[in-house]
């Protein structure tokens, strides 16, 4: 498809951007001094156009989430019918729209076996919010209210919002705002290059695994309800865990009934192979969480993956999930990460 290039006043925008806006992850000081953030103009395919003319090779998929690249027209298409038809409703007090119910069963079949159920957010921090919630609510309502404390790693990244940041292991993060908040704990991130150095690859994976029971251990088995970690972790350096980390971590989850969650964010549609990370390591995580390549940016939407006992032991105790965001199950942005996947 052809599309009109626009032509913009670039230097009205880099006035109007340092008078009103202020970018995301930015140092505004550097803002100013520099004149003005990169203006991005356009893309189409794998690269991006800025405002001086260059062509650039978004190796980066925008942040990790354009997966079927750029200017898919069938993509606007999808948003463009949907919106004619019912462009926003929500899903709050068991209302629900075509859009949303059709995606979580799409989202169940790819997800596989034991996975079956969805709940819908806005980003990937969203999603993990959603995932601390929940988990919480579970234990409550199984009658173990004392399990609320979260395990995770160094350097992970889980998000920006206040329980985001808390499970994500960047201390540069944590700075900010008194983080974590209380009842997460950290271990060391399966980095063998950083952390393991001459060790034995098997010696390595063996020694993170057990930092993981050790924590547990610590902060005592019967308070801890989730461990969560990325497949792959994304921010903290692309970090590939040794052979045999993914399912000695499961077996240590099951050992202490502790909840298993795969952050796949960045790693689910497609990234490592299948549509989701934790599959490539043939595990079976009781909740996930997926953002970005779930409509490939083309509209915000992110999900969590549920089991299905988790939903069984809500289902027969009752009560309200009181969580939910104004745009959790969005008509549009539903119906245009369903073509997404197709």
């Amino acid at each position: 498809m052809t599309v009109p290039i626009r032509n913009h006043d670039i230097a009205e925008l880099k006035r109007l951007d340092l008078a009103h806006h202020l970018p995301a992850q930015t140092d505004y000081k550097l803002q100013h001094d520099l004149g003005g953030s990169r203006i991005i103009t356009r893309a189409d395919g794998v690269y991006i156009h800025d405002g001086e003319g260059h062509q650039i090779l978004d190796g980066m998929a925008g942040l990790w989430c354009v997966n079927v690249g750029y200017g898919r027209q069938e993509l606007a298409q999808a948003a463009y019918e949907q919106m004619l038809e019912l462009p926003y409703y929500n899903t709050f007090f068991k209302t629900a729209s075509p859009p949303p119910i059709r995606l979580a069963a799409k989202i169940a079949e790819k997800m596989g076996g034991h996975l079956t159920h969805v709940f819908f957010n806005s980003s990937g921090s969203e999603a993990n919010d959603t995932v601390f919630r929940l988990a919480r609510h579970y234990w409550k309502t199984k009658g173990q209210p004392q399990r609320t404390a979260f395990i995770s790693r160094w350097n992970a990244y889980h998000g920006s919002t206040v329980a985001g940041v808390s499970l994500g292991g960047m201390k540069h993060m944590h700075v900010q705002g008194d983080l974590p908040i209380p009842g997460v704990h950290h271990v060391m991130q399966p980095y063998s290059f950083n952390e393991g150095f001459d060790e034995d690859p098997a010696a390595f994976c063996a020694r993170a695994v057990k930092e993981i029971e050790d924590k547990i251990l610590e902060v005592g088995p019967e308070t801890v309800a989730a461990f969560i970690g990325e497949p792959v972790q994304g921010a903290g350096g692309v970090i590939i865990p040794p052979d045999g980390y993914w399912p000695a971590v499961e077996a240590v989850c099951r050992k202490y009934g502790i909840l298993l969650v795969c952050d796949e964010v960045i790693c689910g549609f497609g990234r490592l192979g299948q549509w989701f990370g934790h599959q490539h390591y043939g595990i079976k995580p009781d909740m996930i969480a997926m953002a970005k390549g779930l409509s490939s940016g083309y509209l915000p939407i992110s999900a969590v993956g549920v089991a299905d006992f988790i939903v069984a032991e809500l289902k027969e105790k009752g009560g309200d999930f009181i969580h939910g965001f104004t745009y959790s199950g969005h008509p549009t942005a539903c119906a245009v990460a369903l073509k997404n996947i197709e």
